[in-house]
């Protein structure tokens, strides 16, 4: 998909992302240039509920025993 920059330096995010990612009216978006490339990555209103679920199946609480052991 492409869009175009207009006078103000604006651009519209296409329909079919605003859609697929439930953004409207009012989300913060964050622009992130590493000098080669820019990203643009939506922030979440809750934080806490988009990472609900981000580990699972992770087994987490091996990974801890096993790195406190490493430091043992």
């Amino acid at each position: 998909m492409t869009t175009s920059i207009n006078g103000k330096g604006r651009t519209t995010i296409p329909a079919v992302i605003r859609k697929r990612h439930q953004i409207k009216e009012g989300d913060r978006l964050v622009w992130l240039d590493d000098g080669e490339t820019i990203r643009i990555v939506l922030i979440s209103t809750n934080p806490l509920a988009a990472l609900r679920g981000s580990g699972k199946g992770e087994n987490l609480l091996s990974l801890l025993l096993q790195d406190r052991k490493r430091s043992a």
